[in-house]
């Protein structure tokens, strides 16, 4: 068994055969006290500052980094020294990072490779002109803004110590760092959309300036449980070109092969580019036939009413907080979510590891998309937040697991939306931007409350007295009157339009069963009074006339709050059949 941190290939939505891993040991420095740009900390010769050695992709406040560090640090340096596979010699080399919290620069032997913005979307760079014959030098400085309150950043608290609803804060490296060799003739990414009703997928390919040059000849083949449903083969004249193909004669009509939670069937995908009679390039991935709309005050997959019980998950890890400690880690989360009677999750100001939606998809668990973001508001902000929310639907917008969209959550962001114009504007463009991104999916204004145009109206109510919920939830005026947390459902002239209405925060019930302790909502003695209370707050979506959904509060404690269905070390508090039996009574 592989000792390397994170092993697996940290890209399955597009995976080449050829990579290498570059997880585990660095040489890694904090600088206090900014000497290292001064100093040249990048250039190969000057290692004497990183006098500290760091496990990758963990940050170095994780106690699987080796370092266990909480403190304020906020620029970090990393170095790692490495000799490329031989039969590399002819390949472009391209060096990956899946996120980089916050602001990242690379050198690759002294000279500045790449340097990107935004903690949770991954970047690359080409650097094959950089590299010399033997060994090699990556130095990495990472530069995040731990007490800036407007930086997109999540559950990450900006004081010393967690508290409340925030955590540990996560800097540098966090996701998997790997080497791709390449050919300048490739396909660089591919967008897939899927048309149920036509029953046709259609295949946006964005290649090299290279293929399209040369006209280089693409094979694709699409397969359904190892068998080819469609083969094709044709030149490329573009470095972005779209095909449909019909999958009429091969699907049963659709019905058998759609993608539900019941039944996540996947086509693969290959593509082959044939540069002559050679192929330059070889990539596979897959992707999943399903709708999702709303219609008539409800949310619809593949045509038909859908009910979302979905539980809130924050992505949180004792030992590697933002970072799982292995990919079975992930897998568990889904398969625990799955087995107390959940259909999906809501990621909660959080991105999740490509690892994460890749099992999602395969094994038919729901994901409603979100982001860290800030808490308060500026033009920065602004900035900063609406890029990295473009490379998160542009990264994960294939994955049929992905539902909804939620670019704002609670007015964080946008904490004045009730009265400022400017706040409630930005608003509706995160919505409008979404949209024209991606036209497949609903989208949230502000998940929570203070909403405009929306295609969801998600209300968060940590009421926990059935009567009040059944009451409160009676009715569509009813529901969209309320005041859960003392702030209106909708602000700036609007109103409801026939929208579903979804509780997509409520529950909370504290129960300590670890050696945490914390807080939650309210609080259960024992085991029959946490189940009893689990009912009092579930039965009433499932009575309500007119509620289409729900998010419970939440998968696991996190930290100080132990208001989770299991504990931080993912044991169930109580047994899994009685939860299921509250959350999907219809089961039984």
């Amino acid at each position: 068994m592989s000792t390397q941190p994170r092993p697996e290939y940290p890209r399955p939505q597009f995976a080449r055969q050829e990579w290498l891993n570059l997880n585990g040991e660095w040489e890694f420095a904090f600088d206090d006290e900014l000497r290292g740009d001064r100093e040249r900390w990048y250039e190969p010769e000057n290692s004497a500052a990183f006098d500290k050695k760091i496990q990758v992709p963990f940050a170095f406040q994780s106690k699987l980094s080796g370092i266990g560090d909480p403190d304020f640090h906020d620029l970090v340096w990393y170095r790692k020294q490495l000799t490329l596979p031989v039969e590399w010699k002819s390949k472009r080399i391209l060096l990956h990072f899946g996120a980089v919290d916050y602001s990242a620069s690379v050198w690759v032997n002294g000279r500045w490779a790449v340097s990107h913005e935004g903690g949770h979307t991954p970047f690359e760079a080409d650097i094959t002109d950089l590299l010399a014959n033997g060994e090699n030098t990556i130095v990495v400085r990472v530069e995040d803004f731990s007490r800036d309150v407007t930086l997109p950043r999540g559950k990450q608290y900006w004081k010393q110590d967690s508290a409340s609803i925030f955590y540990t804060r996560t800097t540098g490296i966090w996701q998997t760092v790997w080497l791709e060799p390449v050919d300048e003739v490739r396909l660089n990414r591919v967008k897939f959309t899927p048309d149920i009703d036509r029953n046709d997928i259609q295949i946006r390919m964005f290649y090299t300036a290279a293929a399209a040059e040369r006209k280089v000849r693409v094979r694709m083949t699409i397969s359904f449980a190892g068998e080819a449903v469609s083969e094709e083969e044709f030149t490329v004249r573009h470095t972005e070109e779209v095909r449909t193909v019909g999958l009429h004669d091969f699907n049963d009509h659709g019905l058998g092969r759609w993608w539900t939670p019941e039944k996540p069937n996947l086509y693969d995908i290959t593509f082959e580019l044939l540069d002559g009679e050679e192929v330059a390039d070889t990539v596979t991935s897959y992707f999943g036939m399903r709708k999702v709309t709303v219609e008539n005050g409800q949310l619809h997959l593949n045509n038909r009413p859908y009910f979302l019980r979905l539980v809130l998950d924050q992505g949180y890890f004792p030992e590697g907080i933002l970072t799982a400690p292995s990919d079975e880690a992930l897998l568990r989360d889904i398969e625990l979510t799955q087995e107390m009677g959940f259909n999906g999750v809501r990621k909660h100001q959080k991105t999740e590891d490509s690892r994460f939606l890749y099992w999602c998809d395969r094994k038919g668990l729901l994901v409603w998309g979100e982001a860290a973001n800030a808490y308060n508001y500026s033009e920065e902000y602004v900035r900063k937040f609406t890029k990295e929310w473009q490379e998160i639907i542009d990264r994960d917008y294939n994955h049929p697991s992905i539902i909804v969209w939620v670019p704002l959550n609670e007015s964080w962001g946008i904490p004045n939306a009730q009265v400022d114009e400017r706040q409630q504007q930005y608003g509706l463009t995160m919505y409008h931007l979404t949209k024209s991104l991606d036209a497949t999916r609903p989208v949230i204004y502000n998940d929570g409350w203070e909403m405009m145009r929306t295609d969801i109206v998600a209300i968060h109510d940590y009421e926990w007295r059935e009567k009040v919920l059944t009451e409160r939830y009676a009715s569509v005026g009813s529901s969209v009157s309320s005041l859960p947390g003392r702030r209106r459902i909708f602000v700036g002239g609007a109103g409801y339009e026939g929208q579903p209405i979804m509780i997509t925060e409520f529950g909370g019930i504290a129960y300590k069963k670890s050696d945490w302790d914390g807080w939650g909502y309210s609080g259960a003695k024992d085991d029959e009074d946490y189940l009893q209370r689990l009912q009092a707050v579930i039965r009433p979506m499932y009575i309500s006339p007119v509620i289409e959904g729900f998010c419970y509060t939440q998968l696991t404690d996190v930290e100080q709050e132990i208001n989770g269905l299991l504990t931080y070390d993912r044991v169930p508090k109580v047994p899994l059949a009685d939860i299921r039996k509250i959350v999907c009574p219809e089961a039984y």
